[in-house]
C-alpha cells in the first residue's frame, strides 16, 4: 500500500511539474496571462512612465500630476516656453546638462529644445495615421515615424526599443484605443550656434 501511494504521489508531483512548466512557457510567449493586448499596453505605458513626459500636467499641492483630460497628448501647442538664461545648459560641469518645463513636456539641452510627442490616435497631430510597423520601427531606430528626423532626448527610445514585438504591439494597441486629441506639438528647435571666436 505504501509503495503504491508513494508511486501515485510521485506521478502527481511529476504531472504538476510538467503542467507548471508548460503554463510558464505559454505565459512567456503570450505576455501576462489573462490580460488583453490593450490592458497590457496600458500597464506597460504606466510602468514605463510615458505619462511623466507625454501628458500635460495639472498642478496640485502634491505637485504636478497628469491631466487625465489630455493623457499622452504631448507638449501643449499653446504653451509659451519660459526664457532660459544664457549659458545655463551646456556640456561642462558648471552648467546644467538639461532643463525642463514644470510639466516635463519640453526639454532643452545641448541638442536644442525637444517637445514630447502627441501619442493619441489623432490623425492630423498624433499617431492616428501611423501603422504598427512604423511605431515599432520608430522605437527600434530612434527615427520619427521610423524613417524621419531623430527622436531627441530625453526620450529613451534605446530602452523602449529593447521591448519585445508583442509588448510594442500592446503599447501601440493601447495608444490607438485612447481618445484622439488634436494638439499640434511644435517641431524641435535646434541648438543655438556657438559664438564665433
Amino acid at each position: 500500500m505504501f509503495l503504491r501511494n508513494r508511486t501515485t504521489l510521485v506521478l502527481v508531483v511529476l504531472a504538476c511539474f510538467i503542467l507548471s512548466a508548460n503554463l510558464t512557457s505559454a505565459q512567456s510567449k503570450q505576455g501576462m496571462p489573462g490580460m488583453k493586448m490593450v490592458e497590457r499596453g496600458r500597464y506597460l505605458t504606466t510602468v514605463g512612465g510615458c505619462n511623466d513626459c507625454h501628458s500635460p500636467k495639472v498642478f496640485t499641492q502634491e505637485g504636478p500630476v497628469p491631466d487625465t483630460t489630455r493623457l499622452l497628448s504631448g507638449h501643449p501647442a499653446d504653451m509659451t516656453l519660459p526664457k532660459l538664461p544664457d549659458g545655463i545648459v551646456g556640456m561642462s560641469p558648471d552648467t546644467w546638462g538639461a532643463i525642463t518645463t514644470g510639466d516635463l513636456t519640453a526639454w532643452t539641452g545641448p541638442w536644442g529644445t525637444s517637445f514630447t510627442a502627441n501619442l493619441t490616435p489623432d490623425k492630423e497631430t498624433g499617431i492616428g495615421s501611423w501603422t504598427e510597423e512604423m511605431f515599432i520601427k520608430a522605437l527600434r531606430t530612434g527615427k520619427h515615424m521610423g524613417t524621419g528626423r531623430d527622436i531627441l532626448p530625453p526620450m529613451p527610445w534605446q530602452e523602449f526599443g529593447a521591448m519585445t514585438d508583442a509588448d510594442m504591439k500592446a503599447v501601440f494597441a493601447y495608444l490607438k484605443s485612447l481618445k484622439p486629441i488634436s494638439n499640434a506639438v511644435p517641431d524641435p528647435i535646434p541648438p543655438k550656434a556657438p559664438p564665433k571666436q
